[in-house]
């Protein structure tokens, strides 16, 4: 062998070597209920409160199918429900609305 032919040889194993110790270690995979909650989250986003918590319980219990998401007639119903609960009126009665509404 040419002496520039092993010098050639030597710095390409020292370039590999120097590649493979320079790559990323794996990160650690995610345990299945670690996946499913990063899976549910995702799909969470966009939802607040109680919504919200509703979603994440039904999703990480394996629920396939998520909780239908009230029309506008169905939340004045129930928000007008807890607030005759709650028994509020004039303008407390309105805030409350106001922010159930929003959901």
């Amino acid at each position: 062998m040419s002496h520039s032919f092993r010098l050639l040889f030597a710095a390409t194993l020292t370039l590999a070597s120097a590649i493979a110790f320079a790559a990323p270690a794996a990160t650690k995979p995610l345990s299945a209920s670690q996946q499913r909650m990063s899976d549910c989250s995702k799909q969470a986003t966009g939802k607040k409160g109680d919504e919200r918590k509703a979603f994440m319980s039904s999703c990480l219990k394996g629920s396939s199918a998520a909780p239908a998401k009230m029309t506008q007639q169905e939340k004045m119903k129930k928000c007008n429900a807890d607030a005759g609960k709650q028994s509020l009126k004039g303008d407390a009665r309105k805030a409350f609305m106001s922010t159930c509404l929003k959901g």
